[in-house]
């Protein structure tokens, strides 16, 4: 599974977070977002700006311990015209953190795996422009592209933060939701070479790139596949290009048991 580079990660932040700004501008600030229904587009485009002036404060101070995490973040311009440079602003501003000479350097990686902390949290700041700017495109009635090598790179992240010690702690009724007796899952891409492997077992569940025998297999465009495990796509909607073969039960019971809390 070849991974997505630093120089792929920054640039999709930058395109997708345009993108964002493109939706955000068409749907108006009030515009409900189907996607995330407690939010508004105002919502949206706050939270995405602040994340990336967040993380990128975390880059450029090298935290390495919790309780040095940002306690601040700039607020949103309340003229929707200003929104576009700003979100410009902010993804330059965390794309420049992640400079080639800065991605060796000692952070802490918030989701306790065996990541280095600069690629959690590159890979952390890339999901937030993606499912966001989905989120804006749907509140915009415009389509959400996701690039196959994005979503792929963005699957493995998804999974590695749904079986980290941090989400055990943070989302204890997740965690324990999705352990099991010995069940499996796997989703392959259809339009890349990629595959992803879940077995869920009492001490919890755990995540291999490839392929095995499994309980339920689910394969689809790469996009359709991290869409729908981030609930941007319902997994019951014939237009989504995912076919399932096995325990569809299962598929349904991890995707109802793994959302995040902003969802």
């Amino acid at each position: 599974m070849p991974e997505l580079t630093p120089d792929s990660a920054r640039r999709a932040i930058l395109e997708h977070t345009r993108r964002l700004a493109g939706s955000a501008a068409a749907a108006g600030p009030q515009a409900p977002v189907p996607t995330a229904p407690a939010w508004t587009v105002a919502d949206l485009v706050a939270h995405v700006g602040q994340t990336q002036h967040w993380t990128a404060e975390i880059m450029e101070r090298r935290v390495t311990d919790f309780a040095d995490l940002p306690t601040q973040t700039p607020d949103a311009p309340a003229d929707p015209d200003r929104w576009a440079p700003w979100l410009e602003e902010s993804a330059q501003r965390v794309v420049s953190a992640f400079a080639d000479d800065a991605l060796a350097a000692p952070v802490l990686n918030a989701a306790g795996d065996d990541r280095p902390g600069a690629r959690f949290w590159l890979f952390n700041v890339l999901n937030e422009a993606v499912v966001h700017g989905t989120d804006g495109a749907r509140a915009a009635g415009r389509d959400a592209a996701v690039e196959p090598d994005v979503a792929t790179a963005l699957i493995g992240h998804h999974l590695a933060m749904l079986t980290s010690p941090t989400w055990s702690v943070a989302r204890p009724e997740s965690a324990g939701a999705i352990r099991g007796t010995g069940q499996t899952l796997q989703w392959q891409s259809t339009d890349t070479a990629d595959a992803w492997f879940v077995e869920r077992q009492r001490d919890g569940a755990t995540w291999r790139p490839g392929t095995g025998p499994a309980d339920v297999t689910v394969t689809g465009p790469a996009a359709a596949l991290l869409l729908t495990l981030v609930r941007r796509l319902p997994f019951d909607d014939g237009g989504t290009g995912l076919r399932v073969e096995g325990d569809a039960a299962l598929v349904r019971h991890w995707l109802d048991n793994t959302a995040h809390v902003a969802d």
